[in-house]
């Protein structure tokens, strides 16, 4: 049968759905990718987890993609004696560089990155903001803070500067190590954690040179100020609503999702709307009614990809967040208004190319040519197919690739259903008889149907997308 969703699932693998059973269940109940966190675990179980997700995808016959998630430069405080303690609000509260355990008084904070960008008046957020720290005076040692909200604090909580640009790299040496080994595994996206800037995203190609596609996370507000050009660079963008929420004023949260992911299309990138989604399973069976609409929101803001965190990861119910989340899509897709909204907003490039031309036509010809069942783009390099899965055609979009590394990455973005011919094409009578197999063989489409097919010329060429034809199956 075929998928039955436009958009994507991609849940996080942790202690919870780590074993051989539990990742077939996710992968029965709607999981399309998995996400393996490398802020967590070892090399040794990210291996093990990888081989299973890979002989799993042989078994089920469908193609799975895999992100390995880069821990990034989290920025944590020291230890205390006594593991934590209660700060009070206005209280006096330094944080220093001396290795010593924290007490009531203060607490070590080892980044001198910090200190270095902190001037008085800034403010600093600790664990997940629940925690304000308003600095008063610092040098690059030490700051002098008064407590603004207070609460505990204990060993390792995360820091957090709103609004203050910080002179580091997105990549760390853990991060170097770590892709390296995430490559050799072959996995199929990886994830940027904290960009700032376009240069990020930069550096971050040179690492990976084109062994994967690189997803930048958004996270700091110093991003959005280079929103268009880190979107350019990237293969992808996620939009990582739990360390944006903290970093930006809340309120904006659900504003910053929208802007990002209609500027990800305007680009013809996936776009992966994650965090919180349905953080109530994490302990209980079944989500809020905020939760299920806040999914549905992204669905139909036309996010590519919704994911899922600690819900599968350390979660009680991890299976049932899946077809939880795979029930609020299927709902959202079979409302009439959710293809009016996504045919309502499709804009064309300013600078319409010849492929931007080609794949818009397609969607039109989608709307008006009868009996149509399916889009079916010839890719190399997976352009063809995200320009067409910009469009949002209300049809399934059959990539057909010769290269198996690019039908897994394409498996991430909305719409698209992944098949690999080998040999390539070597002319158009080739291109119909294959398309036409796959989609029959597979549940698309049957006799006295028509497909919709893109593709360039010369066949097997990269980067080309000139041609829209129409096959008539017999």
């Amino acid at each position: 049968m075929p998928q039955d969703t436009h958009t994507k699932i991609l849940a996080t693998i942790g202690p919870s759905s780590a074993t051989r059973e539990q990742i077939a269940k996710l992968i029965d109940a709607g999981a399309d990718a998995f996400r393996v966190n490398f802020s967590h675990g070892t090399h040794e179980e990210h291996r093990e987890r990888v081989k299973i997700i890979r002989e799993l995808e042989k078994e089920k016959g469908r193609f799975i993609s895999i992100l390995a998630d880069m821990q990034g430069p989290k920025l944590r405080v020291g230890v205390f004696k006594d593991e934590k303690v209660l700060l009070k609000d206005g209280q006096r509260f330094v944080l220093d560089m001396l290795p010593e355990p924290g007490d009531e008084n203060r607490v070590q904070l080892p980044h001198k990155e910090i200190f270095a960008a902190l001037k008085p008046g800034d403010d600093l957020l600790v664990n997940d903001g629940n925690i304000k720290l308003h600095v008063e005076d610092c040098d690059l040692n030490h700051a002098v803070t008064t407590v603004k909200v207070g609460g505990y604090i204990s060993n390792h909580k995360g820091v957090n500067l709103p609004n203050t640009r910080l002179p580091i790299s997105a990549i760390t040496d853990k991060d170097r190590k770590d892709l390296e080994f995430a490559l050799e595994l072959g996995v199929d996206w990886i994830g940027l954690s904290f960009v700032q800037t376009a240069d990020d995203v930069r550096e971050a190609r040179e690492l990976v040179n084109g062994r994967a596609w690189l997803i930048s996370k958004l996270e700091k507000p110093s991003a959005i100020d280079e929103l268009d050009e880190i979107i350019r660079l990237s293969d992808a963008i996620m939009v990582a609503r739990g360390d944006l929420g903290v970093e930006c004023p809340i309120q904006t949260v659900p504003v910053l999702q929208k802007k990002i992911v209609a500027a990800c299309r305007r680009y013809s990138r996936p776009v992966i709307v994650a965090t919180q989604m349905l953080e109530s399973m994490i302990v209980n069976p079944t989500p809020t009614r905020a939760e299920v609409s806040d999914v549905a929101t992204a669905v139909y803001d036309g996010a590519d990809t919704v994911m899922l965190s600690a819900e599968t990861a350390a979660g009680k119910y991890p299976t049932e967040a899946v077809k939880m989340m795979h029930n609020i899509i299927c709902q959202v897709e079979s409302d009439p208004l959710f293809f009016e909204m996504m045919r309502n907003s499709r804009k064309v490039p300013s600078k319409a190319g010849e492929a931007d031309s080609i794949t818009y036509a397609a969607s039109e010809l989608s709307c008006i040519l009868k009996d149509v069942k399916a889009i079916v783009t010839y890719t190399s390099s997976g352009l063809t197919t995200f320009l067409t899965a910009r469009e949002r055609p209300y049809l399934p979009i059959l990539a057909l690739t010769p290269d198996t590394e690019v039908a897994r990455r394409l498996v991430l973005v909305w719409g698209v259903k992944p098949f690999v011919n080998e040999d390539g094409f070597l002319n158009y009578d080739c291109v119909e008889d294959v398309a036409i197999k796959i989609a029959v063989d597979n549940g698309y489409a049957r006799s006295g149907d028509h497909l919709i097919l893109t593709a360039g010329f010369p066949l097997n060429a990269k980067g080309r997308t000139n041609m829209l034809h129409t096959v008539y199956i017999k």
